[in-house]
């Protein structure tokens, strides 16, 4: 499989037959770690569908230039995925959003939930978001994904019962597994995961009253690293996208 790189700059607008240029960090990282080299087939994409098959014309370790041999826009999923990933100790949530890219996730938040170990303030809170836009941008490279997931602010537990789309609790007590709950043709799904001590009794019910519904994954208890991403695939399957 050809080695994928994406560029920052701004939409990519080349098409076939023209010559796309990378450079900084990820011509550093095309040359120096992945050494490619002359001839050598490779994918480009902008994080926001574009699609670019080419080939490696010149190599040098500042600049790695690529002759375009097809372009292809790639739409947006139809049915949007969300992962409401409370904060975690270590680096549990770091876990979650990297497997939740590479499985196909189109949106992450971050949420302080009242149990979270983790706290973010005003100034970690920036941190936090850039810490897990790497993680996802290197995960989208890593599953050579054209649609790059976008991660959000932190959001509070209402901020999240105000969600618009069908939002999903992953809670081990709920009766309902998540393989038999009805999505419908619900066009955005959020999938709810607490921290490590689980969901607080009056955040499932604040989650409840706004609509929220509670589902399971099955008879064991998942880490919070692991809850989501489980969920992402048996979602994926449900709405055809597996």
């Amino acid at each position: 499989m050809a080695l994928h790189f994406l560029l920052d700059d701004g939409p990519l607008t080349a098409e076939a037959g023209d010559l796309v240029e990378l450079g900084g960090a990820e011509a550093h990282h095309a040359a120096a770690v992945r050494r490619v080299r002359a001839g050598e087939a490779v994918t480009l994409g902008d994080g926001k569908g574009t699609w670019l098959r080419g080939t490696v014309e010149s190599v040098a370790p500042k600049l790695v230039a690529v002759r375009v041999d097809e372009r292809r826009d790639v739409p947006a999923p139809e049915r949007e995925l969300v992962l409401v990933q409370a904060l975690a100790k270590g680096d549990r949530d770091e876990l979650a959003v990297q497997a939740a890219t590479e499985l196909g996730v189109d949106a992450i938040l971050p949420w302080q939930a009242s149990r979270s170990v983790s706290r973010w303030d005003a100034a970690k809170s920036a941190k936090g978001v850039a810490r897990w836009q790497s993680i996802v941008r290197e995960a989208s490279k890593q599953a050579h994904r054209a649609w790059v997931p976008e991660v959000g602010t932190p959001v509070s537990t209402a901020e999240v019962a105000g969600e618009r789309g069908l939002v999903l609790v992953l809670d081990p007590a709920a009766a309902e597994p998540l393989s038999r709950v009805d999505v419908g043709d619900a066009r955005r799904i959020l999938l709810v995961v607490g921290p490590e001590g689980g969901i607080a009794p009056e955040e499932l019910a604040a989650l409840g009253a706004a609509g929220a519904v509670p589902v399971r994954l099955g008879e064991t208890v998942l880490r919070t690293s692991t809850a989501g991403p489980a969920a992402l695939a048996v979602l994926s399957a449900r709405v055809g996208r597996w």
